[in-house]
């Protein structure tokens, strides 16, 4: 039984932390001022990582400086679990939203 308890916590735990994320995605896109551009690729890589896993593929070519920037911030966050890239994009935005 405690087992069942213990399994029960943990799944309302990442479900609050799923219902964060989502508002947090939301409130990013109304924020009052845009953030710099390396707040920007932090919000996209979190985001990135929260959704998607770790980054694949190759790195976009030199050219292309968007898209390589925001391969760049989405590989530093490999390995992050999921769960930690929300939690870490939730606290970005709350900070942001001041």
């Amino acid at each position: 039984a405690f087992f069942f308890f213990f399994r029960f916590e943990r799944n309302m735990d990442i479900s609050d932390i799923d219902s964060k994320f989502d508002q947090a995605v939301i409130d990013s896109k109304n924020l009052a001022e845009r953030p710099d551009d390396k707040t920007m690729l932090q919000i996209y890589a979190l985001y990135k990582q929260a959704t998607s896993g770790d980054v694949e593929g190759d790195r976009p070519g030199m050219f292309d400086f968007v898209a390589a920037a925001k391969y760049d911030a989405w590989e530093k966050q490999q390995g992050k679990s999921a769960e930690q890239a929300k939690t870490d994009y939730v606290a970005l935005i709350e900070k942001l939203k001041g």
